[in-house]
């Protein structure tokens, strides 16, 4: 079986913070990434133990509910996207916060 393989490192190109609201709440998405962006960086900062936000993936404008990806604040995540996809985040607690967003290049 084949294993599609990402960047092991590139430049970072286009940041974005996607503000997100807590659990229960609307989920936020990113803007469309870039017509050349085939992976993305994304990570988490709280200062809560054991905060989270879910994430998902998707063309459009995809939503996140409770049962999307589990991303724990800390956790620096590399992603492979489509070009004008979206990212979209939602509290996994009562917290709300923002998540860093950078667009990969190689």
């Amino acid at each position: 079986m084949a294993m599609a393989r990402g960047l092991e490192s590139g430049r970072l190109g286009a940041p974005q913070n996607v503000a997100f609201a807590a659990a229960g709440g609307a989920s936020a998405a990113s803007v469309a990434f870039g017509t050349q962006t085939y992976q993305i960086r994304v990570v988490f900062v709280s200062g809560t133990a054991g905060a989270a936000v879910r994430i998902v993936v998707g063309d459009g404008t995809p939503v996140a509910t409770a049962t999307s990806t589990l991303l724990p604040a800390g956790w620096i995540e590399m992603l492979t996207v489509s070009p004008g996809q979206k990212i979209a985040v939602l509290s996994n607690d009562v917290g709300t916060g923002s998540l860093n967003v950078t667009e990969m290049t190689g």
